[in-house]
């Protein structure tokens, strides 16, 4: 009797292949691109996918401040941040962000899209957001990513 017997191959740290991707976030809307990073930054567009490891690539982000939102979510949309302390929650509407910090609006949409494990604070240290047009990682030779 012929029997075929197929196994299941689960990635691990001695398997995994990383790779590294660029993307142009000039005139991209902020939250479909930051699902598509989250994706590849959790290694779901990999037939190796595996929940439970991080096998996710290195996503570098450049012009991050030319992200966009649809409608009037640029003046309406708040961030809230708690430092813990009785009356230490403070509210930035994301027009006062992007004006203090460009990269933040991105990084926090990205954030919320991993999970809130130790699992997703390992694949968000692979996220490198730039707001100009340059970035220092040349040496890793990254392709731009094809959504």
């Amino acid at each position: 009797m012929n029997t075929l017997s197929y196994k299941t191959i689960s990635i691990n740290k001695e398997t995994v292949n990383r790779s590294w991707y660029v993307v142009d976030a000039e005139g991209e809307t902020v939250g479909r691109l930051a699902s598509k990073i989250a994706t590849v930054l959790r290694g779901k567009h990999k037939p190796s996918y595996t929940p439970h490891f991080d096998a996710g690539d290195y996503v570098i982000v450049l012009n991050a401040d030319k992200v966009r939102f649809t409608g009037n979510k640029m003046a309406v949309k708040e961030y809230q941040t708690y430092s813990g302390y009785p009356g230490g929650q403070k509210t930035r509407t994301a027009e006062e962000l992007a004006a203090k910090h460009p990269t933040a609006i991105l990084e926090i949409a990205v954030k919320g899209m991993l999970p809130r494990t130790k699992l997703g604070n390992a694949m968000i240290k692979k996220l490198f957001v730039y707001t100009g047009s340059e970035h220092p990682h040349e040496a890793q030779k990254p392709e731009p990513f094809k959504f």
